[in-house]
């Protein structure tokens, strides 16, 4: 199998859903799989704008930014949906849980793509069946398409995943280029906007091809230092790793643990879900940061999983508000049926110096218990320096860990663990 991977160089996957707002929608209502349905602001306003469609709708020629007019003349029939983004946030959650599976090099570039480096992840197969086991994996289990690219840096991968859609896997190496690559116009290369293609067609560069091959210094001289990137990237060129932490927005701290036997008793399930919590939380207190959102996952004992979030009206980081908001959303969705796996993941990251509370009535009390506290803590910082509390939580986190409190995993580390015990 190693030698399906190169021995200098990596493989990267682009991994893109498919028409994913629309997808979500026909995964929620199978009745509307086959039919034309488009997602819009405002479906009750002639002006309103389609957000996205799905591909049934896109064979009448309707178009993501197109006034919703227009599309119901090109298509009478089209279904109009409003956006539903607390079901995307979720299924997005979802998809990147299964690509951790695989790799713990995952870098989301929005809520429906992403990029993997697979390049230690021979274990699961050759990349096209890697790739393949994901692209089945995320249909299975979320009932969602997506197209891959392979290649071995990430702008091939992502004009890889472009070329088949929906459901498509396509490998492009760095030598398919100029067949490939170059004939193409170069307003449908990645990073190229209408703007400087528009610059671009000025200096009659109309293909990737020709900005693979222009001068240098007039495309620097034109578009700066981007120039000589495109031109770069026009030629397969591309040194950016893939990297976990690039997206802020998209970073996240979850926990998970394989249950020892099938559970269905509440109480029990409670009890994990506080260990979780605990885990989660001494994660978030080590980086420094704070959850404004949570999400829960549920495996059941037939494997069927599910995956739910919510969006929180304020910053939190403790034990008791992860538990709480993570107890409140497992038995919103929770069937009752035995349970497998269960996960808590904090979403929607803040750093600490932009966290604001919202304090109600019972948190002011609580905080108000607690001022004599803060204000030590403060005369602490004055007197030692602002990192002398924080260096002591770490310390505190660090003890725990190394004591093995809790039985749960993260993410990353479950899923391969899991994986591994199916395989064997």
């Amino acid at each position: 199998m190693n030698s399906m991977y190169p021995k200098a160089g990596r493989v990267i996957l682009h991994v893109d859903m498919n028409s994913f707002y629309a997808s979500v929608e026909m995964a929620y209502d199978p009745t509307l799989k086959g039919k034309p349905i488009a997602i819009a602001g405002n479906p009750e306003e002639r002006r309103g704008i389609i957000v996205t469609c799905s591909y049934e709708a896109r064979r009448f020629g309707v178009k993501t930014t197109m006034p919703l007019w227009e599309a119901k003349k090109l298509c009478p029939q089209l279904i109009i949906l409003r956006p539903n983004f607390e079901r995307y946030r979720a299924a997005s959650i979802g998809m990147f849980e299964v690509l951790n599976h695989y790799s713990d090099l995952v870098e989301p570039v929005s809520i429906d793509e992403g990029y993997m480096d697979i390049t230690a992840s021979d274990q699961f197969g050759t990349p096209i069946e890697v790739a393949s086991i994901i692209q089945n994996r995320i249909k299975e289990q979320l009932d969602l398409p997506c197209s891959i690219g392979i290649a071995p840096n990430k702008f091939l991968a992502k004009m890889a995943s472009d070329m088949k859609k929906p459901l498509g896997i396509t490998i492009l190496r760095k030598r398919d280029v100029p067949s490939k690559l170059w004939p193409l116009p170069v307003k449908e290369m990645h990073g190229v906007g209408q703007k400087t293609s528009e610059k671009l067609e000025s200096m009659r560069i109309y293909t990737i091809g020709d900005l693979a091959k222009a001068d240098t210094f007039m495309i620097k001289s034109s578009l700066g230092i981007n120039g000589e990137r495109l031109k770069d990237r026009a030629n397969g060129i591309d040194s950016r790793p893939v990297d976990p932490e690039a997206a802020e927005e998209f970073k996240s701290i979850g926990n998970s643990t394989t249950l020892p036997r099938d559970m269905s008793k509440q109480k029990e399930l409670f009890e994990v879900l506080n260990q979780l919590a605990f885990k989660v939380s001494t994660r978030l207190k080590r980086k420094k940061v704070y959850a404004t959102g949570i999400s829960v996952m549920i495996r059941y004992k037939n494997r069927h999983t599910i995956t739910r979030s919510k969006k929180i009206g304020f910053a939190i980081q403790s034990v008791e508000e992860i538990y709480n908001q993570a107890q409140h959303l497992f038995m919103k969705h929770w069937s009752g049926d035995a349970v497998r796996l269960l996960g808590i993941t904090g979403t929607d990251l803040v750093e600490k110096g932009q966290a604001v509370k919202q304090l109600d009535l019972f948190h002011y009390e609580e905080d108000a218990k607690k001022e004599p506290l803060y204000q030590t803590i403060e005369s602490l910082r004055k007197k030692y320096g602002q990192s002398i509390v924080d260096q002591a939580a770490s310390l505190e986190s660090i003890q725990k860990k190394k004591a093995n409190i809790g039985t749960s995993t993260s993410f990353n580390k479950d899923f391969l663990q899991r994986l591994k015990k199916e395989k064997e």
